[in-house]
């Protein structure tokens, strides 16, 4: 293998692991707040693409981007409304098969909206033809927005948990509910803002990405499959073990195309995840036991 298809490979990798590492942040924020494991997170990805490319035909490119980011946090906020805040103590296979259920009806309304083509942005500067090269490899400039956005979200996200008072809130909620309610916190609008914050991450993740992957209805599944296997792998709940994994699923995907046939590529986020479950349950960078999923 040539320096330059080094080099091509490993910045794919980052790429695509960037957006795997966004989703399962997504994942790990709803999680952290309230216990639930969100499978419906891959959808928020495929709805910022789809919606943003459906306002470019009205509107400029960034503030079609902004109004499906703000689109896709209200469809996060109504889903807990309307499907999770007035359970009470649901199991986690209870939860599991409403999130899964709420993936099928957006990918189902999404499909009766958009239809089965695949859609994309325009590329942010030049396009798929202007390369910029990187000690001899030719990378797309859209990469380096995926990979400088994405490490945005999560030095703002840090930021957001560590320093705001909503997010020391929030951090309240995971961390212990009931005292989280007799300190005066309302758990009830946490839990809607964890919902709203993972939606508004992953709705901007799909307008980045939509140039290089472009976007379809039932894009969302496989995210979401990609997602968990990297909250698993970087030890669920556990946001930087998330960009850790995420970069790791990502760079193993790229070198495995010299190797494993495109058609099994898929495979290798299953076989992983399966792989972790069963050797390392509390994942590669977690210190947490998967407590919850032991309900199963």
């Amino acid at each position: 293998m040539t320096a330059e298809l080094f080099i091509q490979y490993l910045f794919a990798g980052i790429t695509y692991g960037s957006m795997y590492a966004i989703v399962a942040i997504g994942f790990n924020i709803i999680y952290n707040t309230t216990g639930i494991i969100n499978f419906a997170q891959g959808e928020f990805v495929m709805l910022g693409g789809m919606i943003s490319i459906t306002l470019l035909r009205f509107m400029p490119l960034p503030l079609a981007i902004v109004l499906a980011v703000g689109i896709t946090m209200a469809v996060g906020a109504l889903i807990e409304i309307v499907f999770i805040r007035w359970l009470k103590e649901p199991s986690v296979l209870r939860m599991v098969i409403i999130t899964i259920g709420i993936s099928i009806l957006i990918r189902e309304a999404a499909l009766h909206i958009w239809g089965e083509s695949v859609r994309s942005l325009p590329y942010f500067v030049g396009n798929e033809i202007t390369t910029t090269g990187i000690l001899g490899a030719r990378i797309s400039p859209q990469v380096i927005w995926v990979i400088g956005v994405c490490t945005m979200m999560v030095l703002l996200l840090s930021l957001f948990f560590g320093t705001t008072s909503v997010g020391r809130e929030m951090r309240a909620c995971a961390a212990n509910r009931t005292a989280a309610i007799l300190c005066g916190i309302n758990t009830r609008n946490m839990v809607t803002l964890s919902f709203v914050l993972s939606a508004g991450i992953g709705a901007l993740a799909g307008c980045v990405m939509s140039p290089i992957t472009s976007t379809q209805y039932d894009n969302g599944t496989g995210l979401a499959i990609k997602g968990f296997t990297v909250a698993i792998l970087g030890g669920l709940g556990n946001s930087g073990g998330a960009v850790a994994a995420g970069l790791l699923l990502g760079i193993i995907e790229a070198f495995s195309v010299s190797v494993v046939p495109l058609a099994f590529q898929e495979a290798i986020a299953i076989a992983i995840l399966l792989l972790i479950l069963f050797v390392r349950p509390n994942g590669l960078f977690g210190s947490k036991d998967l407590a919850g999923l032991k309900e199963f």
